[in-house]
């Protein structure tokens, strides 16, 4: 097969305004890819009008999407405007997620319904629709945690509500896999961004930091350039999650 590239791809991501998905937003418009570029609420909104600005000033097509994905209704409707704008679908990443660092017998039941939601179901129907629209020869990738082969407490429902993607991710490379879609999850450690400082203390930056067999926690520099090689040359791997994160976790 020949040398797969981002030049003309549509490209959806969800989380695409900032942080991680904005970085790939970026990088992707460089390397020539279209993009539907999704964010959550009006608190990313300027977040993601600025990537929009720069994106569009590469010459790229690109359109923002605005949505609460908590309602699967709103997954689809991502799919079915992306189709309508750009005519197809070729990648589909979701970059959406969210940490809550609290003891299980503390934890709330809605906490544990609003982490399920966010990291689980919204996983799962994102993938679902992206079976239904992607293009034959699309690629799926999702952005998990490498706390999924640690060893530890106080993140129960971040790592566990987590796991099942790993689950999903398999049996969607399957049932997708004659369609030649590949499907794969990213684990990074913990990375540089507000995402994961609003939910430690200093000690426990400073032990983040020294865990990882290289040194200093996950960059979002790091991550980036694995995604674009799964959804490109790297397709070959699929059903797979592949653990980035310089020595924090391994199995």
């Amino acid at each position: 097969m020949a040398a797969q590239t981002l030049k003309d791809k549509v490209v959806l991501i969800t989380g695409g305004a900032k942080n991680l998905g904005g970085l790939i937003s970026r990088k992707f418009a460089e390397q020539g890819a279209k993009l539907a570029i999704h964010y959550n609420s009006e608190s990313s909104k300027a977040d993601a009008e600025k990537t929009l600005a720069e994106v569009k000033a590469l010459g790229i097509d690109a359109i923002l999407l605005q949505a609460d994905l908590s309602s699967i209704d709103r997954i689809e409707e991502l799919f079915v405007k992306t189709k309508q704008h750009f005519g197809g679908i070729d990648i589909a990443i979701n970059t959406v997620g969210r940490v809550l660092k609290k003891p299980i017998v503390d934890t709330t039941e809605a906490e544990f319904d609003s982490m399920s939601d966010i990291n689980s179901k919204i996983a799962y129907f994102f993938i679902q629709s992206a079976g239904r629209h992607l293009n034959d020869g699309g690629k799926i990738c999702t952005i998990v945690t490498s706390l999924l082969a640690a060893y530890t407490g106080l993140y129960s429902t971040y790592e566990g509500l987590k796991a099942p993607v790993e689950h999903y991710t398999r049996a969607a490379s399957k049932e997708f896999g004659e369609r030649g879609i590949s499907v794969t999850a990213v684990a990074p450690g913990p990375m540089d961004t507000p995402f994961f400082y609003g939910q430690e203390a200093p000690e426990a930056v400073a032990y983040h930091k020294s865990a990882s067999a290289l040194g200093g926690l996950t960059k979002i520099e790091d991550i980036e350039p694995l995604v674009r090689f799964l959804v490109t040359e790297g397709w070959w791997i699929t059903g797979q999650t592949i653990f980035a994160n310089g020595g924090y976790t391994t199995r």
